[in-house]
């Protein structure tokens, strides 16, 4: 299995980083890709690539959340680092409104820019939306076409919405969400063909049950895949499959 979205550079892994990689080693994890959230992280970040170098692929860019007054700056470090290393996408990038709403106009002017450095790199897109899909999709509109392709982090919309977002080029990342009694997607993810779907943790968020509430790890996302399975009425070994072949053309690796 390929963990689509984790961040294992998370201040809640200092204590035990070792052995939780371990534990997705030997859960089945091959590959965790790792989500960029502002410059104040980056060098965590590549102190994890420099340990794990085959086994953590690095995105790069700016999160939502801290999109704040020097978000032009924020973007101008993340520009600066295209060169310096191989980022296997731009992410997570997107529109966040759950917590505030103040910085709207600069949170939608972040995301269409680093969806515009992502196709000047033909890289993809990591997308990360939390009651903001209208104004997810206003910016995909306006950005749409063969270059843009990508994951929807998290998806936790409709499925009307879940066809929309397929429809711009890109797969839904489905987590821990869909363990959960109110999670919704479980109720319509079979009407989505396996073709547009990914694993992913958000670790160290999201846990699925029966860990939620806790702390989430890589290896959790064997929970994940089971409740694939059960939804799909498929074995899970062909969920794995082909969600990972998925990942590895979205990522071209």
């Amino acid at each position: 299995m390929i963990d689509t979205h984790t961040h294992l550079y998370s201040e809640e892994f200092d204590k035990d980083r070792a052995e939780m990689i371990a534990r997705a080693k030997a859960a089945g994890v091959t590959r965790c890709f790792i989500p960029a959230i502002d410059s104040s992280y980056t060098e965590r970040m590549f102190q994890l690539k420099n340990e794990y170098p085959d086994y953590v692929f690095l995105m790069n860019g700016l999160h939502p959340c801290n999109v704040k007054e020097n978000y032009k700056e924020e973007l101008t470090h993340v520009e600066n680092l295209m060169p310096t290393h191989s980022f296997c996408a731009i992410g997570e990038i997107g529109i966040d409104l759950y917590w505030d709403k103040t910085f709207l106009k600069e949170q939608q002017e972040a995301f269409a820019w680093q969806i515009q450095l992502a196709k000047k790199h033909q890289l993809p897109i990591v997308i990360h939306c939390r009651e903001a899909f209208d104004e997810v999709f206003e910016v995909l509109e306006s950005e749409k076409g063969d270059d843009l392709f990508g994951i929807f982090h998290c998806f936790s919309g409709t499925e009307t919405q879940a066809h929309r977002a397929i429809g711009y080029g890109l797969h839904l990342g489905i987590g821990g969400v869909v363990t959960f009694k109110n999670g919704n997607i479980d109720k319509f993810l079979r009407n989505i063909d396996l073709q547009h779907i990914v694993l992913e943790t958000d670790s160290p968020y999201l846990a699925p049950v029966p860990y939620r509430g806790k702390r989430n790890e890589s290896a959790y996302i064997v929970q994940v895949a089971d409740k694939l399975s059960d939804i799909y009425e498929l074995p899970v070994d062909e969920i794995k499959r082909i969600t990972t072949e998925n990942a590895t053309k979205i990522f071209k690796i």
